[in-house]
């Protein structure tokens, strides 16, 4: 299978993904989906990456079929603890989850990850940064409102991000863009596995993201970079990135399975008490 040089850098809640897509127009009408153009997302070019806007990710799976998403929600169990690393780690995966409940259109899914932010962003003392986009992610909750709902998430976890690196948390900022990665992936892997084609599986195909984790792990403080859920991470993001290099003719379902089975591994240690 040929394969785009093309790399979308997905930062979305992160839902970061690093996106390389390669729908063939021949394979596209085979399989009915749609050709979409990665350079048509809005962004800006960095490093001759192209940076789109987060919730874009979804409108590309859209484009490759129509996901039921909300098959994919998941509950989310916020750990009490006053460690800010895994609660970085649990502001991305929340927000993830909130672009999913946003696909799906399910109001009263949004409404609680709203409550979650606002829980969340006060244990990691931004309450005041954050308390505007949590707030009209719920009022438009209730008109249904979605576009208006992406926008505020989008900002959220900007919001976050911009607060920590002003506080010189960007380890913690990274933690926030991994747990968002994480929660991302894990869907996308769900998405593809349950309607496999080569085409969809492209999306998973992520090295240069992953490299930029696993090197931003190893730039980080030691005590940031040892936490057991980071120390983690950072081996499951190795597996992670060997099956996506070794994926030379394309992925295979139980790749793409294996995958998100990694990532899942990771998320539920992200959520736990310990």
């Amino acid at each position: 299978m040929n394969r785009s040089p093309l790399h979308c850098f997905f930062v979305a809640t992160s839902f970061a993904a690093l996106v390389s897509v390669s729908p063939v127009a021949g394979q596209a009408a085979n399989s009915g989906v749609q050709e979409f153009d990665p350079q048509a997302f809005p962004g800006q070019v960095v490093d001759d990456v192209v940076v789109p806007v987060p919730s874009e990710v979804f409108s590309v799976l859209d484009k490759l079929g129509e996901p039921n998403w909300r098959q994919e929600i998941r509950t989310v169990d916020l750990p009490k603890t006053g460690d800010r690393t895994k609660l970085s780690l649990m502001f991305g995966l929340v927000v993830a989850e909130g672009f999913v409940a946003v696909q799906a259109e399910d109001k009263e899914a949004v409404k609680d990850i709203g409550r979650e932010v606002i829980d969340l962003a006060t244990a990691l003392g931004l309450i005041k940064s954050v308390r505007p986009h949590a707030q009209a992610i719920l009022d438009a909750a209730d008109k249904s409102d979605w576009a208006s709902i992406r926008k505020e998430f989008d900002q959220t976890q900007k919001t976050v991000r911009d607060s920590m690196e002003q506080m010189k948390d960007a380890d913690l900022s990274q933690c926030v863009s991994m747990g968002g990665w994480l929660r991302g992936t894990s869907s996308v892997t769900s998405v593809i596995t349950k309607s496999f084609s080569a085409d969809r599986a492209e999306l998973l195909n992520q090295p240069m993201l992953v490299e930029h984790f696993i090197s931003s792990i190893g730039k980080m403080s030691k005590d940031k970079k040892e936490h057991p859920n980071v120390s983690d991470i950072s081996k499951g993001l190795k597996l992670i990135l060997a099956k996506m290099e070794g994926a030379v003719d394309g992925f295979t379902k139980d790749g793409v399975r294996e995958i998100g089975k990694t990532c899942d591994s990771l998320l539920t240690d992200i959520q736990a008490a310990r």
